[in-house]
């Protein structure tokens, strides 16, 4: 694990946070995140950061939606950005005597995006044709369906938004929502790579000092069961959810455990109980989501029809199992998760992500307590998760 002198973290006087760890690796990840994102949005402006995200790549003041990328790539570089529930990020990576262009493209997208109409409709086009993506692969659809039956609107909706909701974001609506958020106080400036901190500070001080609010809009659950059909599919598809502790939760790290235990990798509980011994699906997976303002495991496979209540009451077993977790068992999926954040932190893109999460949870620095952190977790306290109160649970079946 990195030590912590090898990482900065500053608030500036123009509002912006900077987080750097510095490494011997001649590369730069550079990441620069509004802390706006999916779970900001009302119903009606559903998918509108996805759109952002999408159109200040087609075009800003100073470059055309060729030049953007060709200045990255022409250096071996990779430039990319996402749409979370919590923020909005731009993105690339760099040999590290590029950084300062790295840098300045970032700020570019943030600063300047033109929003051209002819453009903006174009991807419009393009962004409706991404959420029918998504709805044509079952898997995808299945495992998107959760959060919609775990939660009510407008958290529940896709972060990309609705065939309607995209269709209702006017130009103007685009701008006016960029304009009162897109502001140095709102954003993280994150960099991972060969440099030396005043060099990232000289970047990160170019942003202009703004001081714009973002409202928030409250997270209501629920719980709900859920079959759909489906023509033109030959394999059912099955979801199971349900809350779990987040980020800022004292049993954050329990909960991590308790998913590695319970679906992580071929030696999980559920791979081995459900394909390997049983033989009933080739795909049974989890994902714990976690964010300071929700989280959610979600257990997917996909299957045969007639299989559906067999593997679902496999599931629900084998988390009432851990009930009475041993601490062999315990023990081992503590290494697991500390080996595997160890083999994460080779890649710099991947530690700029983590110190984001974190520094949205509350402080950047807590990325490099993960070890210490995951060993404090006292067995019973993953066993108290085993005991579910409720459950989410969607079907998508074949209708033949």
């Amino acid at each position: 694990m990195k030590k912590e002198s090898e990482f900065y973290r500053r608030k500036l006087d123009n509002g912006l946070t900077v987080l750097f760890e510095k490494r011997k690796l001649p590369i730069m990840a550079t990441c620069v995140a509004v802390k706006f994102g999916a779970q900001n949005e009302s119903s009606d402006i559903k998918g509108i950061s996805h759109f952002i995200e999408h159109l200040v790549f087609k075009g800003t003041k100073n470059r055309n939606v060729k030049e953007i990328p060709r200045q990255i790539e022409s250096k071996g570089g990779i430039l990319n950005a996402f749409t979370g529930e919590e923020i909005t990020g731009f993105w690339n990576k760099l040999p590290h005597k590029y950084f300062n262009l790295g840098a300045d493209i970032i700020r570019d997208l943030i600063l300047n995006p033109l929003f051209e109409k002819t453009s903006l409709e174009r991807e419009r086009k393009v962004i409706f044709e991404e959420i029918k993506m998504y709805h044509d692969n079952p898997s995808s659809y299945t495992i998107e369906k959760i959060k919609e039956i775990l939660y009510k609107p407008p958290f529940n909706m896709p972060i990309a938004g609705t065939m309607q909701t995209v269709s209702n974001l006017s130009r103007k609506k685009i701008i006016n929502l960029f304009n009162s958020i897109y502001s140095a106080n709102n954003l993280i400036f994150c960099a991972v790579g060969k440099s030396n901190f005043e060099e990232i500070l000289k970047e990160a001080e170019k942003f202009p000092k703004f001081n714009k609010k973002i409202n928030s809009i409250p997270i209501v659950l629920q719980n709900k069961e859920l079959i759909e059909k489906r023509k033109g599919i030959d394999q059912t598809h099955i979801i199971l959810g349900f809350h779990m502790p987040k980020l800022n939760d004292k049993n954050r790290y329990s909960a991590e455990i308790f998913d590695s235990i319970l679906t992580n990798g071929m030696s999980s509980r559920l791979f081995q109980e459900v394909r390997e011994k049983k033989g009933l699906c080739y795909s049974i997976r989890g994902c714990l989501e976690q964010s300071k303002d929700y989280s959610y495991e979600m257990i997917y496979a996909g299957t045969t029809k007639q299989k559906i209540k067999e593997i679902k009451g496999i599931i629900l077993k084998e988390i009432k199992k851990l009930k009475n977790l041993n601490k062999s068992d315990f023990e081992e999926n503590k290494e697991k998760l500390i080996g595997l954040r160890k083999l994460s932190n080779e890649k710099s893109e991947s530690v700029m992500m983590g110190l984001l999460q974190e520094e949205l949870a509350g402080n950047a620095k807590d990325y490099y307590k993960y070890e210490e952190k995951i060993n404090a977790v006292k067995i019973n306290d993953v066993r108290k998760l085993a005991k579910l109160k409720s459950y989410s649970f969607f079907g998508l079946v074949p209708d033949k």
